[in-house]
C-alpha cells in the first residue's frame, strides 16, 4: 500500500513538474519526423496481464518493417536523430509515469517484457509478475547500453534471449526476495544520478 502510494505520488508530481520537459519532447518528435509522438507497445504486467507501454517515438513509423525485433545500439538507422538523443538521455521512458499513475506499472520493479518472451520463459515469469513491472530496477540500471551490447552480437536474438534475458530474470528474482520501500528509494536515486 505504501510503495502504491508513493508510486502515485512521485510519478504524479514528476507528471506535473516535467510538463515544460514533456511538452519540449513532443514538439521535438512531432516536428523531426512523421508520424505520432508517443509509441506504444504491448508488454507483459502483473498476473500476465497485457497493457501498453507508452513512451516517445525514437524510430522512423516504417521501423517494424525495416528490422528485427530488438533495437541494435544508438546507431541502429531506424532511431531518428531527435530519438537518438532521447535514447542517450532515457527521455523517450518518461511517458511511463503515466503507466505509474494508471496503476500498469510502478516506479521500481522488473522490466515489463514483450509477449513473445515471457512465453519462452513463463515458469519464471510466474515468478517475477506476482508484482507490477516498474520504470527501473537493478537489471536495468546493469544493461542500461543493452542495445549497444546487442550491436556487437553476431545474432542479437540469440544472445538476448541465451544470455541478457536470463541474466535480468535471475536478477528480478532476487530484487524481489530482497524488496524493501528503502531499497526501492535507493534504486530510483541511482537511476535519476544515472541520467
Amino acid at each position: 500500500m505504501l510503495k502504491r502510494l508513493f508510486d502515485v505520488l512521485v510519478a504524479g508530481l514528476s507528471i506535473g513538474l516535467l510538463a515544460p520537459v514533456f511538452l519540449a519532447v513532443a514538439a521535438a518528435v512531432r516536428f523531426s519526423s512523421p508520424g505520432p509522438v508517443l509509441f506504444a507497445q504491448e508488454r507483459i504486467g502483473r498476473g500476465f496481464r497485457p497493457f501498453r507501454i507508452l513512451k516517445f517515438r525514437t524510430m522512423f513509423v516504417d521501423a517494424p518493417a525495416r528490422g528485427g525485433p530488438l533495437t541494435l545500439g544508438s546507431h541502429d538507422p531506424r532511431i531518428t536523430a531527435v530519438g537518438r538523443f532521447l535514447r542517450e538521455a532515457k527521455l523517450d521512458e518518461l511517458p511511463q509515469l503515466w503507466n505509474v499513475v494508471r496503476g500498469d506499472m510502478s516506479l521500481v520493479g522488473p522490466r515489463p517484457e514483450v509477449p513473445k518472451y515471457v512465453e519462452l520463459f513463463r515458469t519464471d515469469y510466474a515468478e517475477i509478475l506476482r508484482v507490477r513491472p516498474g520504470i527501473t530496477d537493478p537489471a536495468s540500471l546493469k544493461y542500461r547500453q543493452e542495445a549497444d551490447e546487442l550491436a556487437n552480437a553476431i545474432d542479437p536474438e540469440a544472445d538476448y534471449i541465451g544470455r541478457i534475458l536470463p541474466d535480468k530474470i535471475a536478477i528480478s528474482k532476487r530484487y524481489i526476495q530482497s524488496s524493501s520501500f528503502i531499497a526501492d528509494v535507493g534504486i530510483l536515486a541511482r537511476t535519476v544520478l544515472r541520467f
